[in-house]
């Protein structure tokens, strides 16, 4: 049996006049490519969804802020088991690389997932990712088509990097080798996640959450951020993958974020009957934490196709029916999602 390490986590919520608490136990996963720590939240009888962060952050620094919203902990708590992927070497207390261990590709990634559902005795699953966890959760779907049965991402990747991203990630990985998780490399990650209006600058405050996820990337060991960087530095064009897509996608994009371009590329290359497109205004490539709240009712209503629903709106069981034998091959449309068929534009307050 794989190495495990048992250890406890918590999101908790104030719901009304009930507190909710989940207590997460965290799995450390041996792979062909090493080990990988996945944390479960939930049930595990219920239908597992899926997610990957971005560069430098995991499950709590990149999920915290849609898995607290009360909206969001009754719609997918009360129907999925979650399963929070964190990239190798990127959940808390984990040891730093060594320089001699192989390099990772994406490829590897998806793999790793693979490997995951496999231990976990999953078949097919939701998937929530976020810009790199976003394309590592699309080439998985892609290699694996029958283990996916609905994409959720946020500012997703689709293609190789531009030649001033793979400077940037250039940049950072040098300078992480070099000087650590300096400013420098902070203030670009930064600019990669949130919009300027919450990272602040001059008189102006930087947001709590910009804040909070500033200290959270001193707790990432650089080598093993490296490595990351590195897997996506040389990805491939994934839009002919697109094609083999068995499942409904929905996007998430915020207007700021630095791959905005790209993910409504990918959203135009996606079959419009079984794909949605939200730009989300005032917002940055990390709409999870800057803007949660815009992902509740196009959540709901494109998980409404899977028989998920809120618990206040039933009283039938709790057990959703989601699972590859009770989804319908007509999958729903733009329009009966309720979404128009032209990009919604959610226009919030600026934090």
């Amino acid at each position: 049996m794989p190495k495990m390490a048992d250890s406890t986590d918590s999101f908790s919520i104030d719901m009304e006049t009930s507190r909710f608490r989940d207590d997460g136990t965290e799995h450390l996963i041996k792979t062909v490519t090493g080990f990988i720590s996945v944390t479960i939240f939930g049930d595990v009888d219920k239908p597992a969804l899926v997610t990957y962060p971005d560069i430098a952050l995991n499950y709590m620094s990149c999920f915290k802020g849609l898995f607290l919203c009360p909206e969001a902990f009754s719609l997918l708590f009360h129907n999925f088991c979650i399963y929070h992927i964190n990239p190798p070497g990127h959940e808390w207390g984990a040891a730093a690389v060594s320089y001699d261990d192989p390099a990772l590709s994406v490829d590897d990634l998806a793999d790793q997932v693979a490997e995951v559902l496999d231990y976990f005795g999953l078949g097919a699953v939701m998937c929530l990712g976020v810009t790199a966890g976003a394309y590592v959760l699309t080439l998985f779907a892609i290699k694996y088509t029958q283990r996916v049965v609905g994409l959720i991402l946020i500012s997703p990747l689709c293609k190789t990097p531009s030649w001033s991203e793979w400077l940037c990630n250039k940049v950072m990985s040098n300078v992480l080798r070099y000087y650590g998780m300096c400013g420098l490399v902070k203030e670009l990650l930064l600019m990669r996640y949130f919009s300027k209006e919450v990272r602040g600058g001059g008189i102006v405050p930087e947001a709590d959450i910009v804040y909070s996820c500033r200290r959270s990337l001193d707790e990432m060991q650089r080598l093993n951020v490296v490595r990351f960087l590195e897997a996506l530095n040389g990805r491939q064009d994934i839009m002919e993958g697109l094609k083999r897509l068995q499942c409904r996608t929905l996007i998430f994009v915020g207007e700021n974020s630095p791959f905005h371009l790209e993910s409504l590329h990918m959203a135009s290359r996606l079959d419009r009957r079984f794909s949605a497109l939200i730009e989300v205004g005032t917002c940055g490539s990390l709409v999870t934490e800057e803007q949660p709240d815009a992902m509740l009712m196009p959540l709901e209503y494109f998980l409404m196709g899977y028989g998920v629903y809120k618990p206040s709106q039933s009283n039938i069981s709790p057990r959703s029916p989601l699972s590859p034998t009770r989804i319908s091959t007509e999958l729903y449309s733009p329009e009966s999602m309720g979404l128009k068929l032209k990009p919604i534009k959610t226009r919030l307050h600026p934090l």
